[in-house]
């Protein structure tokens, strides 16, 4: 069956299933009514999962509300992050050392991603920042002591 074939087909059994009442439920995730957490080595950090889990598998997201001025020290996680800045301006720096020279500005609306077990470190320089992060998990956060994440 050739791509154009396939494409039709597909699209039949989409509008079948549209037509026979099959069609999703829309879901819609309201941050707000979130159960919200401060990890206790971040008190400056505030977040909410939103979809799955950090011992789950599969694709999750998770809301982050940084305080203005507040920083997340070097730490690595073992699955690549997508984080979405969604209000104020974050700073990303990569490495074993916070170094604010080398930080990278993330303004509203841009993407940064944090590479699988790459250390990096956050800070909220110009007030607070909200971004949500997302990849697949299971996930973890591992916070460098001794310069070691």
């Amino acid at each position: 069956m050739n791509n154009i074939a396939r494409l039709a087909c597909a699209a039949f059994i989409g509008m079948a299933a549209v037509i026979a009442g099959e069609a999703p439920a829309v879901k819609v995730i309201h941050p707000e009514t979130s159960t919200w957490s401060t990890p206790p080595n971040i008190p400056d950090l505030r977040s909410a999962w939103l979809l799955g889990a950090e011992s789950e598998t599969g694709p999750y997201a998770m809301r982050v509300k940084l305080k203005s001025g507040g920083r997340v020290p070097v730490h690595t996680h073992p699955d690549t992050r997508y984080s979405t800045v969604l209000s104020g301006t974050l700073y990303v720096g990569f490495g074993n050392t916070v170094n604010e020279a080398q930080m990278v500005k993330v303004p509203a609306g841009a993407v940064y991603v944090a590479p699988a077990n790459v250390p990096h470190y956050l800070w909220a320089k110009e007030g607070e920042v909200e971004y949500q992060e997302a990849g697949v998990g299971p996930t973890g956060t591992r916070i460098a002591t001794n310069g070691t994440p």
